[in-house]
């Protein structure tokens, strides 16, 4: 039987946000290939091989997944959220095009999930209902001064911004040196969201202002989105509603 690949989001961590697609890629699998924590999501059953890795060898993990594939394996690998965003997705195809080139001719497909600004701008409303931009915050592969012309950048067209990865313990300080960046551009006033852990267990919500924020109050399980000029909150008795308007008033109204 002819090998498949098949790149997987499994969600933000309710397994009832895995897609129907992802759930039948697993079902047909023989392995599933990918970060330890992600791979422990999938459920065991006879005949497939699990192949968990350390977060920093995505390519080897891609070239590994590209070989298991061109032996006949039907391979999952898996991300959490969706695999296209900061994930796996990219890190197969690098592997592909420096590979060998029989490997090109191999059946790949990407299987989109929810990624966790999705799930956390649910969670909280709308905020990114209006136009908005996505930034990875590690310079483990880009260098900081790409990431602070990025931040100033997009802070000064007023977009909404999510952050992923934004603070570790190998990157303490990055985040502090967002924050200071964003208020420099935008003040002190916009809402900044701190949703841990969304859809699992753990989750917590937290909203406050961008000069009330502290570095403390993220970590690599959180997702940071800050609102734009326009992000509004609705006070009411259940928790606020964060959300971004969907329109932009024109010049003189």
């Amino acid at each position: 039987m002819s090998g498949w690949i098949a790149i997987a989001g499994l969600g933000p961590g309710d397994e009832a946000l895995v897609t129907p697609q992802v759930d039948a890629a697993l079902a047909e699998a023989t392995d599933v290939v990918g970060y330890g924590p992600y791979v422990a999501r999938v459920r065991p059953r006879e005949g497939l091989v699990l192949h968990p890795s350390d977060n920093r060898v995505e390519l080897d993990r891609a070239a590994l997944a590209l070989d298991l594939a061109a032996r006949g394996r039907r391979v999952v690998v898996a991300s959490s959220g969706d695999p296209g965003v900061f994930a796996m997705a990219a890190a197969v195809f690098e592997a592909l095009e420096a590979g060998p080139e029989h490997w090109r001719a191999l059946d790949i497909q990407v299987l989109p999930g929810i990624t966790a600004m999705l799930a956390a701008s649910a969670r909280a409303g709308a905020p990114l209902g209006h136009d908005f931009c996505a930034i990875n915050l590690s310079d483990n592969l880009k260098p900081w001064p790409v990431i602070e012309k990025r931040l100033r950048l997009a802070a000064e067209a007023d977009f909404a911004m999510a952050f992923y990865n934004p603070r570790s313990k190998a990157r303490p300080d990055g985040f502090a040196h967002t924050l200071a960046v964003l208020r420099e551009v935008c003040g002190d006033e916009r809402p900044i969201l701190f949703a841990r852990a969304v859809t699992t267990p753990d989750e917590t919500l937290r909203i406050v202002s961008l000069g009330e924020a502290r570095p403390e109050m993220a970590d690599m399980r959180t997702m940071v989105i800050v609102g734009s000029s326009r992000t509004r909150i609705i006070e009411r008795p259940a928790g606020p509603i964060l959300y971004t308007p969907r329109s932009v008033p024109g010049e003189g109204s």
